[in-house]
């Protein structure tokens, strides 16, 4: 998962805990705008903001595909270029799905 600069962003302790929002990637122009884990059985399809649709088998995500099916619709999406799980801690990036794709 690609990381950034402390410096980029403010410090986790400084938002409210309610609060999503991250820091966005610099030089990264492109968001997340939709998830599927219905369309096709064993895949995860996204949707950017710029009209590419990213088909990804679940299995590269191994943490994702241990999760129940129905827990996999809990998705979020935030600040655009991240998303997560209800149920999950770890983050994953747009750009962890465009090196999967």
């Amino acid at each position: 998962m690609l990381r950034k600069d402390s410096n980029d962003c403010n410090p986790p302790q400084k938002q409210k805990q309610e609060d999503h929002t991250m820091c966005k990637m610099k030089d990264v122009n492109v968001g997340i705008k939709d998830m599927d884990f219905k369309t096709y059985r064993g895949k995860m399809v996204v949707r950017l903001t710029d009209g590419r649709t990213v088909i990804v088998p679940v299995s590269f995500f191994p943490d994702i595909k241990q999760m129940p099916v129905k827990e996999r619709e809990k998705w979020m999406v935030l600040d655009d270029q991240y998303f997560t799980f209800e149920n999950m801690t770890r983050v994953y990036s747009v750009l962890d799905l465009l090196k999967a794709a």
